[in-house]
């Protein structure tokens, strides 16, 4: 079968990338090596650009519009870390945007994503009831109504292609990994991931994480198709798909070992984890991966382990609350 992108896909994508996106740093904890047992190397993509690895995906796909495409503008659907990628890509590469966002999105998410549109001309968010309404149907109608190209949070190869540049800079960084954690919603970063991780590292073995409420990914594993879901209820707002996506799912099917779960309480323990071990912000879908090495829902004692912090947008107050209720 033929996947939707290959190394060299995130090899362009790494050049398109370089000096736009920060190289996001990797760090080490003593603790966190001592609680799993491995050799533990976090990439920190909560320290990208936006406060997500989203950035690399939408800017690498924004990057490619044509003149045309530019004129009429880019036009996504998003809780959230997307939604503020478009957005801030579009205005670094001055051209409209209208961003599709759940009603009940993090506030923090709505401000920033407000944020990035203030100066573009015909941008705006449209805000619709993720219980209720197809996202997708509103952002497709939309973009035909206004001549808008859409970007799809995943199931795009140019976001799949930039996603994996995350994987492909920790691996430049730390070398041989025996395995690598990766959070999963629509499988746009494991996607990614799992590209360049295996084609430098062929034997090693790469893990999706979804939290417990929103398992539609291990389902389809399970059952070799994708699997639909109704919208998940979890803390982790940035993996509340209902399905893996057309082009993610072929390549989770041949390059992912397996997708794990955990629950919203081993996501508050690894976000106080982070918090008051390594001093940093990770919001609940950053926590994925983490979580499910630290809390124990994965054995790789012995090994070495890399793990991408998917993000770290999170509005502060239910921040707080969340890690106020954990203790």
């Amino acid at each position: 079968m033929t996947l939707a992108i290959d190394f060299d896909d995130i090899e362009r994508a790494a050049q398109r990338l370089s000096g736009v996106a920060h190289r996001t740093p990797v760090m080490r904890s003593r603790q966190a090596d001592e609680m799993s047992g491995a050799t533990v190397f976090f990439k920190c993509e909560n320290f990208q650009r936006m406060g997500a690895f989203k950035f690399r995906g939408a800017y690498n796909a924004l990057s490619q519009f044509t003149a045309a495409q530019r004129k009429g503008g880019a036009i996504a659907f998003s809780s959230g870390n997307h939604a503020q990628a478009v957005a801030l890509s579009a205005r670094l590469l001055d051209m409209p945007a209208v961003i599709v966002m759940p009603q009940d999105a993090p506030q923090s998410k709505l401000d920033a994503t407000r944020q990035y549109l203030q100066s573009l001309p015909r941008s705006e968010v449209l805000l619709f009831d993720r219980y209720t309404q197809d996202r997708e149907a509103l952002c497709r109608r939309v973009a035909a109504e206004r001549g808008m190209t859409m970007i799809p949070p995943y199931d795009h190869p140019h976001v799949i292609a930039g996603q994996g540049t995350s994987a492909l800079e920790l691996i430049q960084e730390v070398g041989a990994l025996d395995a690598l954690l990766v959070c999963v919603g629509g499988g746009g970063l494991i996607a990614g991931c799992a590209v360049a991780a295996k084609h430098l590292l062929p034997g090693i073995a790469v893990h999706g994480v979804e939290p417990e409420a929103g398992n539609d990914v291990q389902q389809s594993l399970q059952r070799g198709e994708i699997v639909h879901i109704d919208t998940p209820r979890t803390i982790a707002d940035g993996a509340q798909t209902q399905a893996c996506g057309q082009l993610t799912f072929p390549i989770v099917q041949a390059l992912v070992k397996g997708v794990h779960t955990v629950s919203d309480a081993q996501l508050v323990a690894t976000m106080r984890f982070f918090a008051a071990r390594m001093k940093m912000v990770v919001e609940p879908t950053g926590c994925l991966a983490a979580a499910a090495l630290l809390e124990g829902a994965i054995d790789l004692r012995g090994q070495r382990v890399g793990v991408i912090l998917s993000g770290g947008n999170v509005d502060l107050v239910r921040y707080a609350a969340l890690l106020h209720d954990a203790r």
